[in-house]
């Protein structure tokens, strides 16, 4: 479809951005999930440092993003383990 230009405001601070059009949703959501999470971050503790606020909701969003990756893969390990013994189960019985 093309890039367009889009300006995204994050902890006060406007950016301006070239992004594809079928992504421009999804930015917009992940710049008012961050500014909801910053404004959270200010309310529950003394902080009011915005690069402070920036700092901890980007440690916050990438120990979930890790902790995800590491469900998935252990998720597809057991995919794959379930996969190696149908399939020696039933090498097994057609092999009788």
């Amino acid at each position: 479809m093309g890039e367009i230009s889009i300006k995204i405001n994050i902890a006060d601070r406007v950016y301006p951005l070239r992004v594809e059009t079928e992504e421009e949703e999804v930015i917009r959501y992940a710049a008012k999930l961050i500014n909801e999470k910053i404004k959270e971050l200010q309310d529950n503790y003394a902080v009011r440092d915005k690069q402070d606020l920036l700092s901890m909701c980007v440690l916050q969003y990438a120990t979930g993003m890790i902790k995800a990756e590491k469900n998935a893969q252990s998720q597809d390990s057991g995919i794959e383990n379930a996969v190696h013994e149908l399939d020696d189960m039933l090498t097994s019985f057609f092999s009788k």
